[in-house]
């Protein structure tokens, strides 16, 4: 039988844990990240322990000015994190006792570590979707900053890849912008699930000792307390809604992604990313490899990986606690990570996009994007849309055979189509005409993509 470590839970064991074990069953390797707020929540604990009389303000200040000078080892790199010890928790823990003294073991008194780490956990997204929504913020900007001189930029508006109907670039910007602003409002709603205190439930089923946990949730900014020991400490839910919102926030990110790359093509160039943002080949001269955007589309299935593991954490676990929910922490980390570099990426790069304005036209030009325009012409003059889809149907196909645009063909080869087409068709077959005939909220004519942006700037602002 081979001697006892000496852990602060060891007293019921009888022989020390194999080495093995011992490596696999520690996150510290990991959960260190959290230091900072597990020295933040045990500060909270540990004045709330001397409000109600559990400790008394002696013992309280050496546990507040010990966990301080352990907070500022670690910023200066001077902690030195152990596997034997397991965890962030017992780290720290260790770390004061050997400062303090035998003070040091009272702090973890009414609490445990599965409430503990929750607090922890919560303490880190809580401050991380902060982060991901200021960033969002700054892209948001970017994306304005860039539309505002692009509204009368024609560009071709597509379906299943194909050329549909003439849209501005800004108009084309501003889907973007809308498309981020719902994944702002989601990380801002799950904020709301964060923010509720787990600390005060111990292990499962609360605690015999006095605590006041509504003044622990006031001190750590908490807008409520857990109602439900078993849940409380057990609960994932927030985590993974933080995953799912992220991953939505990725699957975004990736399409605008898989635009830059098509439009920086030479098949397409509709723009021309900075050189900072591409990288070149090592055998091929010429290359100019949209690398930034190439890459977060691929970091896009770390994100959804993420959701899944921790979905696939969960789905089997019985009340309360289990190990199993310290699986929980690399993928969280890694998404939160992920998402914040994925939109300082964007946040520099988008703004920095240069348009190809007349390649974008002479793309619209190309594939008959007034068309619609012309049925609808047609339906104004009186003629059902389905017989004003047939003619226009005809004349797209005469137009083809003929090599020109539907603007280009003799008023007589337009009339001879249907006698309801006179000299102002001309005026529908422009590309400007067409964006300007759009002229309601949400449409593309450049008056109402310009109150789109002011309306958007004065929401950020707001």
């Amino acid at each position: 039988m081979t001697d006892k470590s000496n852990k602060l839970w060891d007293g019921r064991f009888t022989e020390a844990t194999d080495a093995f074990v011992e490596s696999f069953t520690a996150s510290i390797g990991f959960d260190h990240v959290l230091a900072a707020y597990d020295i933040q929540g045990s500060i909270a604990h540990a004045t709330m322990l001397a409000s109600v009389g559990i400790l008394n303000d002696n013992e309280r200040g050496a546990i507040v000015s010990g966990l301080e000078a352990i907070r500022e080892d670690i910023l200066k790199g001077n902690m030195t994190w152990s596997v034997a010890l397991e965890d962030v928790h017992m780290n720290i823990e260790s770390a004061l006792t050997e400062q303090i003294g035998d003070v040091g073991k009272k702090l973890h008194t009414g609490r445990s570590r599965n409430d503990q780490v929750a607090t922890d956990i919560r303490l880190y997204l809580r401050d991380a979707i902060d982060a991901i929504c200021e960033k969002i913020t700054l892209l948001q900007n970017g994306i304005l900053e860039l539309a505002e001189g692009e509204t009368e930029t024609i560009m071709p508006g597509l379906t299943h890849l194909q050329v549909a109907q003439p849209v501005s670039f800004a108009h084309h910007l501003m889907a973007w912008f809308e498309m981020i602003g719902r994944d702002k409002a989601r990380m801002q709603d799950c904020r709301k699930r964060v923010n509720s205190l787990p600390l005060g439930a111990a292990a499962l089923a609360g605690t015999t000792f006095p605590i006041d946990r509504n003044m622990t949730a006031e001190l750590l900014g908490f807008e409520t307390v857990a109602a439900n020991s078993l849940d409380a400490v057990s609960d994932r839910d927030f985590a993974i809604e933080f995953c799912a919102a992220a991953s939505l926030l990725m699957m975004h990110l990736s399409r605008w992604a898989e635009e830059m790359i098509l439009w920086t093509s030479p098949q397409f160039d509709y723009i021309d990313l900075p050189d900072r943002f591409c990288t070149g080949s090592s055998i091929m001269p010429q290359k100019k490899n949209p690398d930034v955007p190439e890459l977060v589309r691929g970091k896009t299935g770390r994100v959804f990986g993420s959701l899944n593991n921790l979905l696939t954490v969960m789905k089997g676990q019985p009340l309360a606690y289990n190990k199993d929910n310290q699986e929980d922490k690399e993928p969280l980390f890694d998404t939160v990570n992920t998402v914040m570099d994925c939109l300082t990426a964007f946040a520099d790069m988008v703004p920095a996009m240069e348009p190809r304005r007349e390649n974008m036209r002479e793309a619209t030009r190309k594939g008959f994007a007034t068309a619609t325009d012309l049925a609808d012409y047609l339906v104004k003059k009186g003629l059902p849309f389905r017989d004003a889809h047939e003619v226009v149907g005809r004349l797209v196909g005469q137009a083809i055979g003929q090599g020109c645009d539907l603007s280009e063909l003799p008023l007589d080869s337009l009339t001879s189509a249907s006698e309801l087409i006179e000299e102002d068709v001309y005026q529908v077959l422009t590309l400007e005409g067409s964006l300007a005939a759009r002229n309601h909220p949400g449409g593309t004519a450049p008056e109402q993509v310009k109150a789109a942006i002011k309306a958007a700037r004065d929401s950020l602002s707001g």
